[in-house]
């Protein structure tokens, strides 16, 4: 699928096929957008057309740059010949009246994933303020050795948890595009239950593995007790888990219960009660990736693009500006991961941890490319996010 290999890239360290970075040496790159502008078009060419897909490279262009969705300063980075004012009006102009077909960007999310499915699912929700104006996003995203890809994600335009019906909708979403065969499981944290939600879940056999709270009742079928859920793992010692053999309803669902007692960030003990579709044993391994989307909004926010610097407060522009992000992001970490493998490995600290991870590391790489145009250097940043 991708040219420009020397041969099929095996990564043992993964255990995965890792089949699409070009071995590029020697390249000189020839503006900070053209070549972004030439990739951006073998995969949107025939859906959007060439001013609206230069936007989009002269936008990602400028967001990995300087860092910051903030209009004002994103606009001097755009280059050409038009001045600051001009851009300013084109990137309002495409954030206000642009129909972008958010199913386009997931697709090329998905086509780019560094491995292959059955895929991990996480579900969460970020959010952020920008004067009274609360931002609330419900994203779901691909899980990968440590941070998570957003796929699909709404906007909710209220505080708070989502419901049932927008979770729903988000998944559904994702089936249509990609089907239910390339899902292992979903992985969520407690804010994500209730009856209605798990109940479709079982119904369309989606598996997962929830969180929920210490104190939900659990009805045993069997001899008809009942239970609060923390009365079946109150026993446990801090770093022993447990899961019950059987069926049990809770919130009138059917589902298998595990646990585990462990330390929190606060290093206080805590424990945590997953609630599973079937294979219970490997509820407490799986479930602990679902904080890699974290790493994945953390990356978005303080520790990359900065989303909390949009002065956004409409709905359907955030999440154009979110779709671009996206992209944006996976670039970073697909560059990032590439050069600490084949290129120059990142430093290892003396507790075993990278110095920096792979979505800071591309991002300094592509960041260096895009601004010394003329200096040669041994990795195609754009050639990594092309799948040609």
């Amino acid at each position: 699928m991708w040219k420009y290999l020397h041969n099929i890239l095996r990564i043992s360290n993964f255990g995965e096929n890792f089949q699409r970075f070009p071995m590029v040496t020697d390249l000189k790159t020839s503006g900070k957008d053209s070549d972004l502008f030439d990739t951006l078009f073998a995969h949107f060419g025939k859906t959007i057309n060439l001013a609206r897909i230069k936007f989009l490279s002269k936008m990602i262009t400028a967001i990995v740059i300087l860092r910051t969705v903030n209009f004002a300063r994103l606009s001097t980075a755009f280059g050409g010949k038009a001045d600051a004012l001009s851009s300013m009006r084109r990137i309002q102009r495409f954030m206000s009246g642009y129909d972008l077909d958010f199913s386009l960007v997931a697709r090329l999310i998905f086509k780019l994933l560094p491995h292959k499915g059955p895929y991990v699912l996480s579900m969460d929700r970020t959010n952020w303020q920008f004067g009274s104006f609360d931002i609330n996003a419900l994203v779901l995203a691909v899980t990968y050795h440590g941070v998570a890809f957003p796929l699909l994600f709404s906007l909710l335009p209220k505080k708070g948890n989502s419901n049932t019906k927008e979770r729903i909708d988000l998944m559904e979403r994702y089936v249509a595009l990609f089907g239910k065969s390339s899902i292992d499981c979903l992985v969520a944290d407690r804010e994500f239950v209730g009856n209605r939600w798990i109940g479709w879940l079982n119904d369309n056999r989606i598996r997962y593995h929830i969180r929920i709270r210490e104190n939900f009742w659990v009805h045993k079928p069997g001899d008809g007790s009942d239970f609060k859920a923390f009365w079946a793992f109150q026993d446990l010692a801090i770093g022993e888990s447990r899961h019950l053999y059987g069926i049990y309803l809770v919130n009138g669902q059917y589902c298998y219960l595990s646990a585990a007692r462990m330390k929190n960030r606060d290093g206080k003990p805590e424990l945590q009660i997953i609630l599973s579709f079937n294979k219970p044993e490997e509820a407490i391994d799986t479930y602990k990736m679902r904080w890699q989307i974290e790493t994945c909004f953390k990356s978005l926010k303080s520790s990359g693009f900065n989303v909390e610097d949009t002065h956004l407060a409409d709905i359907d522009r955030i999440e154009r500006l979110f779709a671009i992000l996206t992209i944006a992001f996976l670039w970073a970490y697909l560059v990032g991961f590439f050069k600490h493998r084949f290129i120059k490995p990142i430093r290892t600290l003396n507790n075993g941890r990278m110095a920096f991870s792979f979505f800071k590391y591309g991002l300094d790489t592509i960041a260096s490319v895009l601004l010394n145009a003329d200096k040669q250097t041994n990795i195609d940043v754009f050639k990594i996010l092309s799948c040609t």
